[in-house]
């Protein structure tokens, strides 16, 4: 499982013209999801989430986490997280999870996360063509990967 958090001042998702999610300051995660992720995928990238630091303190030092400074969380899927771009100019998706296995996932990880966070949860719509709009805080951009957990 592969994420891109972003720490937004607001976010916003969009299909067909209206808005399917948004949350104010906070966080935007893009998901990708492989074919060999498990639940322990899930609870690693949770937990990790959920206690990043990335938040400015009194201090202007990043010492707080989104449930610290009571922001949002806004889950986009994005299977192009683990596009192979090695050969040729055309990305390989083949190392994306297709849908029968990446909703269920996906399901269980926005679950997962309203589970063991108070703060606003919003969602993009799996497998549409997205819009998606964000003020990046900062910039503030981390990848985190349950694979390479040393990245």
């Amino acid at each position: 499982m592969r994420a891109v958090i972003q720490r937004v001042k607001k976010a916003s998702v969009e299909v067909n013209g209206a808005i399917v999610g948004e949350i104010g300051h906070g966080l935007l995660v893009l998901l990708g999801i492989t074919h060999e992720d498990a639940s322990s995928d899930t609870d690693w990238l949770l937990k990790k989430l959920l206690q990043l630091r990335i938040f400015s303190d009194a201090d202007e030092k990043m010492n707080l986490s989104v449930t610290d400074v009571n922001g949002g969380i806004l889950v986009v899927s994005q299977f192009t997280l683990y596009a192979d771009a090695k050969k040729g100019n055309r990305p390989s998706y083949l190392r994306s999870a297709p849908p029968a296995i990446s909703i269920p996932i996906y399901d269980n990880f926005v679950a997962e996360l309203r589970s063991r966070f108070t703060g606003p949860v919003a969602t993009g719509s799996f497998g549409a063509m997205m819009d998606v709009a964000l003020v990046n805080d900062g910039p503030v951009t981390i990848i985190l990967d349950s694979k390479q957990q040393d990245f």
